[in-house]
């Protein structure tokens, strides 16, 4: 019944503007200015059963859906209104932004392409089809096309932004610089090209001249809160934590508490000789990551501190427990590079290698491949001599038992170096 009524209505429309001999289009087009979408729709939907190869209706109800938020129907309605007339620019240009709304890059390209080579000058299309090239990493293509556009208009910021973020994310950092720089003459309040350019001249190892760039920016926008996150990154990179300390405490009043903010906010306190307003930042950052040694071992030194031993040792043995099994693996990593560095002649170097190990995991086994290294492959009878003997002497430490024919061979080769030193 409620669907007989919805008919009714809209069979009444439609006749209603029959009767006053004014276009469907025309009245749609009111509907869609008075934000009318559910009747745009449907009116669309009872013109379309009559007249289904009509691409205008199909893109206005495109339009319509794409005000309701329904962006499944609006994207099928503008596909088939490109299906029905593919030469009609706007049909192409709907679609496309479409397809690139939904990140099908590879289906919104050839459209953009086309509509840029009808019209090169259209700075519309052209954004939509550089925005592929970036995600692409056509970044070669994309500088062309704003070079296009600059050259036409060379005081434009947004072209000089654009082509300038291209350059960056190529890697031409100078040419990146100075097109944000000339960007910044013709508008100093450009805050999008203060963060660019602060980045650029922190990634050029000018980190001076980035916080600069940055107390700027936040003097012109006091709520954005990356320009005081960039600050407090570079801040604390270059060991100026009471500073970074400042900035971050900044974010966490805005509401963003990260467990990397609340750990340096507690570095900061640390640092800044205040241990007890470290511990609660601290401590809320080990809450959020139970297994950052760091944490634990900035909360064992700020309860230290205070006093409150049983808390410091509390922290301290939690670091010791989280590092102990990555100490033990990196003790076993150097010994797989001292066998991989030996396999290939590098004796010297594979050495080195068991020295570290050995310095991590205490086993005697490392003394022997040394001093067998220093016999057979360097000749190296002096160091030979040194390393069989501390393997003998710290043999008690291998915890499972050894042949007694191989310690006995051991021996007699030491004893024979001894008897044969070098000339």
């Amino acid at each position: 019944m409620k669907f007989k009524v919805i008919f009714l209505i809209i069979a009444a429309i439609a006749n209603s503007m029959a009767a006053q001999n004014f276009p469907a289009s025309s009245k749609i087009d009111y509907l869609l200015i008075q934000c009318d979408y559910k009747k745009v729709i449907d009116t669309c939907n009872l013109l379309l059963a009559s007249d289904s190869q009509n691409p205008e209706l199909y893109y206005k109800m495109g339009i319509a859906y794409q005000n309701t938020l329904n962006a499944d129907s609006s994207m099928n309605c503008f596909y088939h209104a490109f299906s029905l007339s593919p030469e009609n620019r706007v049909y192409n240009f709907m679609l496309a932004k479409g397809y690139y709304n939904k990140e099908k890059y590879n289906l919104a390209e050839p459209l953009f392409k086309k509509l840029c080579s009808l019209d090169s000058a259209n700075w519309v299309y052209a954004y939509y089809l550089t925005g592929i090239y970036m995600q692409y990493s056509k970044f070669d293509d994309a500088i062309e096309i704003y070079k296009s556009f600059l050259s036409k208009d060379p005081d434009n910021c947004v072209y000089l932004d654009k082509l300038g973020y291209a350059n960056l994310k190529k890697g031409n950092f100078e040419y990146a610089i100075e097109l944000y720089n000339k960007s910044l003459s013709i508008n100093q309040k450009n805050v999008p090209a203060i963060k660019n350019l602060a980045y650029l001249y922190a990634m050029t190892m000018r980190s001076d001249t980035s916080i600069q760039l940055l107390t700027r920016g936040i003097e012109i926008d006091p709520s954005d809160m990356d320009l005081y996150l960039s600050r407090a990154n570079i801040y604390f990179s270059k060991k100026y934590t009471k500073r970074a300390l400042d900035d971050y405490l900044v974010i966490l009043a805005s509401g963003d508490t990260n467990k990397i903010y609340l750990k340096r906010i507690g570095i900061g306190y640390v640092n800044n000789l205040q241990p007890k307003e470290s511990i609660p930042f601290l401590f809320k950052a080990f809450m959020l990551d139970s297994l950052d040694y760091e944490t634990c071992s900035y909360l064992g030194q700020s309860y230290s501190k205070i006093k409150d031993m049983p808390n410091a040792i509390r922290f301290y043995t939690k670091f010791i427990n989280i590092l102990s099994p990555l100490r033990a693996q990196m003790g076993y990593t150097y010994g797989l590079i001292a066998e991989s560095q030996k396999s290939i002649g590098l004796y010297k170097e594979a050495i080195d290698s068991y020295l570290r190990c050995q310095q991590i995991m205490n086993n005697p086994s490392n003394y022997m491949y040394i001093a067998n290294l220093y016999d057979e492959k360097l000749k190296d009878r002096l160091n030979a001599i040194t390393y069989y003997q501390k393997y003998l002497d710290n043999i008690v430490a291998i915890k499972y038992p050894l042949p007694a024919e191989y310690i006995e061979t051991v021996k007699k080769r030491l004893d024979y170096l001894k008897a044969n030193p070098p000339k």
